[in-house]
């Protein structure tokens, strides 16, 4: 279903990142898929970078969640090959690159979250989610985890 979904709607996976330390970039046990922290990864494979409120505005913070969705795909299609094993999305931490004041980590992260429901539906695009922010490494402007479950 997620792989017509990306088709139908035209998008495009950027290249899969490689790992920036010691840690597995997805993680399964039982039917449950954990994703580790994800840029923002363009088709390039350049990183949208900068301070949402300062350097980026609120909207270009919500198209960078978005564009790391595509980034954690890639990511998953990586690991397990076929992103139809996706049943649901289960929990999402957003991390937004921001200066202390700025209050739109929500609607930032909600990129994400919008990406998701287009291609998982409303129910299964849906999970538990936190948006927080604080200063992000490499100045990248959002890093989003999150948790699957698997068919």
């Amino acid at each position: 279903m997620i792989e017509t979904q990306i088709e139908k709607l035209n998008l495009e996976l950027p290249p899969c990142p490689p790992p920036g330390g010691i840690y597995h970039p997805v993680v399964i046990t039982g039917n449950l898929l954990f994703v580790s922290g994800q840029p923002p990864l363009k088709a390039d494979g350049t990183t949208i970078k900068g301070i949402v409120g300062k350097d980026l505005s609120l909207e270009e913070g919500r198209l960078a969640a978005r564009q790391t969705g595509l980034t954690m795909l890639s990511t998953i299609k990586a690991q397990i090959g076929d992103l139809n094993r996706i049943k649901r999305l289960v929990k999402t931490l957003g991390m937004v690159n921001c200066e202390q004041g700025f209050a739109g980590q929500p609607q930032v992260i909600n990129g994400f979250s919008e990406l998701l429901v287009e291609l998982l539906g409303e129910q299964n695009g849906k999970g538990a989610r936190s948006a927080v922010g604080m200063v992000l490494p490499g100045n990248i402007a959002v890093e989003i985890e999150a948790i699957f479950e698997l068919y």
